[in-house]
């Protein structure tokens, strides 16, 4: 099986080496690479292209909102996993509109790191587990029905899409898992959105976490 290639970002040196010492005490996991701000990061990532790039919030340079929305649209192989201090559910939603696949508290790294990394890597959506609830759950915090108030029910085929569209699969990724066209990934999702009234991804994500979609992905 092939190594997960990390890449890290934060301006903290203890925190840059505790995380290191952490990623490399798995023979699974390849570090390729470390910047110290969020100006060097973005071309180390690109350089270094690895499978997920863990950043912090709060550095010199670009600060992991902007490197989040850069490396979302300049390195689609790379998937972003934020590791921050921040505790405010403030700080995830802006983060999960930009691109970032996973938001881990730098408190829970010891335990969670790894495990967030690999649902990451592998398509999915880490949240986690002391934010997710009142992150993704306050309805009047996004448009859109709360579970159990659409008007008209999914069919199985839109619940399906959905899920993984909310685990973080592309919509090219999923015509793949489920033997679809592109074209009508793109369709069902339409119609599950619109029946739901989801606008955004993040919207999309606060319904898949009311209905226990990725619950899986955070005991992975």
């Amino acid at each position: 099986m092939d190594r997960i290639r990390v890449a890290l970002a934060d301006d903290h040196p203890i925190v840059l080496a505790g995380i290191r010492t952490l990623l490399n005490a798995d023979p699974e996991i390849e570090l390729v690479g470390e910047a110290t701000s969020g100006s060097d990061a973005l071309p180390m990532i690109h350089s270094a292209g690895p499978d997920v790039a863990v950043v912090d919030v709060s550095m010199p340079g670009l600060n992991g909102l902007e490197l989040t929305e850069r490396v979302a649209g300049e390195c689609p192989g790379t998937r972003v996993l934020v590791l921050t201090v921040h505790e405010d559910a403030a700080y995830v939603q802006p983060l999960l509109r930009a691109g970032a696949r996973g938001y881990l508290l730098k408190r829970s790294a010891a335990d969670d790191l790894l495990r967030a990394v690999r649902a990451v890597a592998s398509g999915g959506i880490y949240l986690d587990p002391s934010i997710a609830g009142h992150a993704l759950a306050d309805p009047s915090s996004v448009g859109g029905p709360g579970p159990g108030e659409a008007g008209e029910a999914l069919s199985p085929r839109e619940t399906e899409v959905l899920r993984l569209i909310a685990q973080g699969f592309s919509n090219k990724e999923i015509a793949r898992r489920i033997d679809l066209s592109v074209k009508s990934v793109e369709t069902y999702k339409a119609r599950a959105a619109e029946k739901l009234g989801l606008r955004t991804r993040a919207e999309i994500i606060r319904y898949a976490a009311a209905q226990g979609w990725l619950d899986a992905l955070a005991l992975r």
